[in-house]
């Protein structure tokens, strides 16, 4: 990765978990309400707890204006020690001084307060789809949009959507190449309009409304704030905004975030379709499930648990930061202490565990089950086999069967 990033990193302060709550859309389920809808199942480790409002600051910008200010000083001071002294100036007199207070501004002069220009928008972000064709994709924004309104990036594509004039931030869409749809400062029906429009013409395996994750966030581009997310705002500095870069470093956190609540929620739902097996085991000793039921589950977990930490780049550095300027990785980093991906992972790899031995200890059962079923028939058919013999050794020494043949020989003699 290239130094000559353009921002300074503050010290970090000491993270909190975090709680985002969003109003659901009318085509999905946030991951707010998941986490409120969902029970986790006996045995399963619990959630951590969550502050909505815990501040994690932002690099903050250095470029080459302060940098030259601070060359400038340097250079200022520097000769100040060459130049000579300036004279002194006479000491004013008692009399002549200042009265107290009198130098203070009077009441109801006070300066005003420095104007609010900031900038606020909606950054929403859609999981619609495992992934996108990333070759069709590419085809239809070509087609669709200007050359020079389309980018390409390593796993995303940038839009153009809205041109940004002066300080405003204009209007930006990414596409990342596992199924996340990120809109900058779109209205909720131009978000539609490419969301249903356009990404869906690309999908590849896309989800059911039910499973479609949706998470809202805000921007704000100001000058009286330093750089920060709380609170699920995103605040950086004016300048940045109409830099889709910096967007992009951005980005590539909250869609990481959104793909993992798509797998969080998948595990829940293995959860609640399990939590009844240990519930019954306890309570009557057995099973109503069958083998291959459980060999289903069993296909299920392993499944989710290789696409979120084989398959997928989700949990990856992304490839846009190794020729990025390292303040890049830095933002990205800090969105994501926000966001708690590590936490997450770990709890989502906990859950894995669990739910793996739980269905080992139900398939371990299950074969118990059977082997003690086929031990008690080998003992049945033994006992069986034991009780023929006998009758047939007392048949021998004729004491079985004797008034049978005596029966018969007389009733043949009769009939002669």
């Amino acid at each position: 990765m290239k130094k000559g990033g353009d921002l300074q990193v503050p010290l970090l302060p000491t993270s909190q978990p975090r709680s985002r709550s969003s109003p659901a859309p009318s085509h999905g389920r946030t991951q707010a309400t998941r986490r409120q809808q969902a029970t986790i199942a006996p045995g399963q480790p619990l959630p951590t707890g969550r502050q909505k409002d815990k501040f994690v600051p932002l690099p903050e910008e250095a470029d080459a204006e302060e940098h030259a200010a601070q060359e400038h000083a340097a250079q200022a001071a520097a000769a100040d020690v060459l130049a000579p002294s300036p004279p002194q100036l006479p000491s004013l007199e008692w009399n002549e001084r200042p009265a107290i207070f009198e130098d203070l501004p009077q009441m109801g002069v006070l300066p005003p307060p420095p104007p609010d220009s900031s900038k606020r928008g909606r950054a929403t972000l859609y999981c619609i789809a495992e992934s996108f064709d990333r070759k069709k994709l590419e085809e239809l924004l070509k087609l669709t949009y200007p050359a020079e309104q389309v980018m390409s990036y390593p796993d995303v594509f940038y839009v153009e959507y809205i041109k940004g004039s002066g300080d405003q931030p204009g209007g930006d869409v990414f596409f990342f190449d596992y199924g996340v749809v990120a809109c900058w400062g779109l209205t909720k029906s131009q978000e539609m309009t490419i969301v249903r429009g356009m990404a869906r013409q690309c999908n590849v395996q896309g989800l059911s409304d039910s499973e479609i994750e949706t998470d809202e966030y805000e921007f704000n581009f100001t000058t009286t704030e330093k750089p920060h997310v709380q609170n699920d705002t995103v605040t950086l500095h004016k300048r940045f905004a109409q830099n889709h870069k910096m967007k992009l470093a951005v980005s590539y956190a909250l869609a990481q975030s959104t793909k993992l609540s798509v797998y969080e929620q998948r595990v829940v739902d293995i959860v609640l379709e399990t939590k009844n097996l240990p519930e019954s085991l306890a309570m009557t000793g057995a099973l109503e499930i069958s083998s291959t039921d459980i060999a289903k589950l069993i296909g299920k977990v392993f499944l989710q648990k290789s696409t979120v930490n084989l398959l997928s780049s989700v949990l990856d550095t992304p490839e846009f930061f190794w020729h990025a300027p390292d303040n890049f990785q830095t933002l990205y980093e800090r969105v994501n202490e926000y966001l708690e991906l590590p936490a997450r992972v770990e709890l989502l790899n906990s859950r894995f565990s669990v739910l793996q031995e739980m269905l080992d200890m139900v398939r371990n059962h299950q074969n118990n089950y059977h082997n003690v079923r086929l031990e008690w028939i080998v003992i049945w058919l033994i006992v069986v086999e034991v009780v023929v013999g006998l009758f047939e050794l007392l048949g021998l020494f004729g004491l079985v069967g004797v008034e049978n043949s005596g029966a018969a020989s007389r009733t043949h003699n009769s009939t002669l």
